[in-house]
């Protein structure tokens, strides 16, 4: 798959890092040791600052004279407009209104560094920028894990964080868990409770930003609750036809495929459709991952089927596509919420409360 990493031009480097393991496409840095947030942030080539510029177009006007009529360039100002401009190669980040407040890279970091401060244990795992550098993104890994079965199959916890320097989106901080078996991303909120916090670029974004330490009392609830909740799935039985009948139901993509569905008219789904149903089917019945005592034949591994096959199977048009669908509230963690809301009905009420809209 094609990249989107930035290309330091300045360093010679591209504006990524990862610990131990293999970085992005094999760009960027590896390191061996978790680093400061002072380091990730130079590894990651983030150190760079970004600030509101004046922008202006040109105008035109008309001075006549005896002998001629002379047209006059004229410089005007856009108002209430301004370009982020990255100070250290001067490359234009993107356009943003009067009231959008920058969040720089160091500040992005803070956000971990207050709880690595308070001896919590958190570890800076990736760290990067996109495309120019508008829009970069920082993991930092948790301590402990969430144990499903007799502890094998192991959930590993992080804070995902990402911001941009263009205006197209918000500062978004999100507790992401990872299946460590399959690497999957496991899209889950419980009881109404999301498991991403937006911090809109305004006037009060630093504050929020420095307060979104939230975040970390809602990845301890959230881990405690999906670790009974996985443990639960894990020893509900489901057959090879209920287990297909939840991923087509997860995967259902408008009122019109789901109609068919709860009719049974099976014939009257899309062939493109019923291939990606096959697809993450054949994913749960055959995947190594799939065959463990917590997945096999069972409501875990069901789940696990959906997220396995957006983080497995499907291809995507770049690494960015696939960040942004699995993380960053995509098709992908939205498929994965469905299964978690189908799955959660199922284990309470069986197999004719999925069909209900």
């Amino acid at each position: 798959m094609a990249h989107n990493l930035n290309f330091n031009s300045r360093t010679g480097k591209y504006s990524f890092f990862t610990v131990k393991e293999k970085a992005w496409h094999n760009l960027g840095q590896l390191v061996e040791e978790y680093p400061t947030s002072a380091e990730a942030i130079r590894f990651a080539g983030l150190d760079y600052e970004v600030e509101k510029s004046a922008l202006f177009t040109k105008g035109s006007g008309i001075i006549e004279t005896d002998d001629n009529i002379i047209m006059n360039d004229s410089e005007l100002e856009v108002p209430n407009y301004f370009a982020n401009i990255r100070t250290d190669n001067n490359t234009v980040l993107g356009v943003v209104g009067k009231d959008y407040q920058i969040v720089q890279n160091r500040e992005a970091f803070s956000f971990f560094d207050s709880i690595v401060g308070g001896g919590n244990g958190i570890l800076y795992e990736t760290a990067g920028a996109l495309g120019n550098g508008e829009r970069i993104f920082i993991t930092a890994k948790l301590p402990d894990y969430i144990r499903v079965g007799n502890g094998d199959d192991i959930t590993e916890k992080y804070i995902f964080l990402t911001t941009s320097h263009d205006g197209s989106g918000s500062i978004t901080a999100a507790f992401t868990p990872i299946r460590i078996v399959c690497q999957n991303t496991l899209n889950a909120s419980l009881k109404n409770m999301s498991n991403v916090i937006r911090i809109r670029h305004t006037a009060g974004a630093k504050q929020r930003l420095e307060d979104a330490h939230k975040v970390m009392g809602l990845a301890n609830t959230l881990s405690t609750q999906l670790e009974e909740t996985f443990n639960y799935w894990a020893k509900i039985k489901v057959g090879d036809d209920e287990m297909k009948k939840l991923i087509q139901l997860a995967l259902c993509p408008n009122k019109e495929t789901l109609k068919h569905l709860q009719k049974g008219n099976l014939d009257e789904l899309s062939t493109v459709f019923k291939n990606t149903v096959d697809d993450a089917f054949a994913y749960a019945m055959m995947s190594d991952t799939q065959q463990m005592e917590t997945t096999k034949g069972t409501l875990f591994g069901a789940y696990n089927a959906v997220t396995g096959f957006y983080q497995n199977v499907k291809t995507y048009k770049d690494d960015e596509a696939k960040l942004k669908s699995i993380v960053m509230g995509g098709t992908a963690q939205m498929k994965s919420q469905k299964a978690f809301e189908l799955c959660e009905k199922f284990a309470g009420f069986g197999t004719d409360s999925i069909l209900v809209n």
